[in-house]
């Protein structure tokens, strides 16, 4: 998190008043500027599960994410942005279904967005995956691949122990869809039928001050003045997550060929990725990052 004391107190009490109640909430403030700090720590103060951790300096949103998890302790992990909320009840309703079901890495509910005073931007909730609970790992990794589908479920209540294995989130573009691709190889997904997820738009969310290309920095700031080729390297990261899996034969196979799908339907994307970098350099004033809000 980041410069986030406009929504940060109501994505705490979301938070807090869930009806699931045995739970760390651990924050890491990435370097922030402005009253983050205090908010939190009063937070802190006032219910042990909250702890609190600051950055001396903004490292970026992907070790940012990163860090969470490694602080975390729990059998399951939630990711949870500063400016989103969720129903009382979300927690409870993911770990029934984790709890009698180990089949199941991921369990998210359908997300309705919001805009900043929390009304409905949309008369429709969003769901995500096709095949997310398939017992077949290709049909899942294909309905991750779908270029349409939203990283929602990324922000769902996972198994630690399944998400430890995987790269967590990486700093280029797309890597949450990468991690879920990670997870998809690895066992089924269950989406509760329930909009009780709230997803918050905004103008300074990521997505509207970054595109594609830009975006690196916003993961990593190191980046920043680099050449990005985000669609070429999604694809190497898919291709290096079937690698690295553990499966075999035909079900590997089944997913190399969805990869080669991928890449059809990706063609414009990954030829405009080569049109970017032989571009001349942009100017000094093009060049300038926005600010890093997550």
């Amino acid at each position: 998190m980041f410069n986030g004391e406009r929504f940060l107190s109501e994505a705490l009490d979301s938070v807090l008043a869930q009806t699931f109640r045995d739970f760390e909430l651990v924050i890491s403030d990435n370097a922030s500027t402005d009253r983050t700090e205090q908010i939190c720590r009063s937070y802190a103060s006032h219910d042990p599960r909250v702890q609190y951790y600051r950055s001396n300096i903004n490292r970026g949103a992907a070790w940012n994410h990163n860090r969470v998890f490694e602080l975390a302790r729990g059998e399951y992990f939630k990711w949870w942005s500063h400016d989103d909320l969720c129903a009382p009840e979300f927690l409870e309703r993911c770990v029934t279904v984790l709890d009698g079901d180990p089949g199941v890495v991921l369990c998210f509910a359908r997300t309705q967005i919001i805009d900043a005073e929390r009304q409905p931007v949309t008369k429709w909730v969003i769901s995500t995956i096709a095949c997310a609970d398939s017992l077949r790992p290709h049909q899942r990794f294909r309905g991750v691949l779908n270029p349409k589908h939203w990283c929602f479920p990324v922000y769902g209540l996972g198994r630690a122990s399944f998400l430890g294995q995987t790269r967590l989130i990486g700093n280029y573009t797309g890597s949450d869809g990468v991690l879920l691709a990670d997870l998809a190889l690895r066992g089924r997904f269950h989406e509760i039928p329930s909009a009780l997820s709230f997803n918050r738009d905004h103008p300074s969310r990521s997505i509207r001050m970054y595109s594609m290309y830009t975006a690196p920095t916003w993961y990593d700031p190191n980046l920043k003045g680099k050449v990005a080729f985000p669609h070429w390297r999604l694809l190497g990261e898919y291709a290096r997550t079937v690698g690295h899996s553990d499966l075999r034969g035909w079900q590997r196979i089944c997913c190399y060929a969805q990869l080669v799908r991928y890449c059809y339907r990706q063609r414009r994307e990954l030829a405009a990725d080569i049109k970017a970098a032989v571009k001349t350099r942009r100017s000094p004033e093009d060049q300038k990052a926005p600010p890093i809000l997550y």
